[in-house]
């Protein structure tokens, strides 16, 4: 992609509350980020089965239902024969508070549910990927309520616990 097209996609994203989260203020140790997107290694050691389980064990013991597991890799490879790297997306989803943002506005629909990609690079690194809100400034450009700030901050934090939990392979 070209700089001026990246340039004009993060003013976009920040314009709608989405920016990178700040280093500081995340649990997660972010190895690669760019605007938009929140993404985090899977360390030495810890399988890309293993970090699915522990994102799964993390999410229900957070009260973040799994809603959907999508093993792309897998669809690839039962269409073409080919071995694949893996690529799973998981979507994980408080409905309540799901429900309360749609209700604010239909076009939030877009957001939910929450998305993390487990994905294996070229070189057989994992990693964890979700887009990146910025939760402070979402809430003032859509004129969320305190309580709706509150529980999408709490999502977010939820979120960020499972890709850490991913990251380690932390049951």
């Amino acid at each position: 992609m070209r700089p001026t097209f990246l340039a004009a996609l993060s003013l976009v994203l920040a314009s709608v509350g989405f920016a990178p989260a700040s280093l500081a203020a995340s649990k997660a140790k972010p190895v690669q980020q760019q605007p938009g997107v929140y993404k985090v290694a899977i360390e030495p050691g810890v399988s890309m089965a293993d970090a699915a389980e522990s994102m799964r064990l993390r999410a229900n013991a957070l009260n973040l239902k799994l809603v959907a597991e999508l093993p792309l890799s897998k669809q690839v490879e039962a269409n073409t024969g080919k071995p694949q790297r893996t690529t799973t997306i998981f979507e994980f989803c408080d409905a309540v508070t799901a429900k309360d943002l749609i209700d604010q506005s239909l076009n939030f629909a877009i957001y939910v549910p929450c998305r993390i990609a487990l994905v294996e690079d070229a070189k057989g690194q994992g990693w964890l990927i979700m887009i990146d809100i910025n939760v402070e400034e979402f809430a003032k450009a859509n004129k969320l309520s305190p309580d709706l700030k509150a529980r999408i901050q709490k999502v977010r934090d939820g979120l960020d616990d499972i890709i850490r939990a991913g990251s380690k392979g932390d049951l």
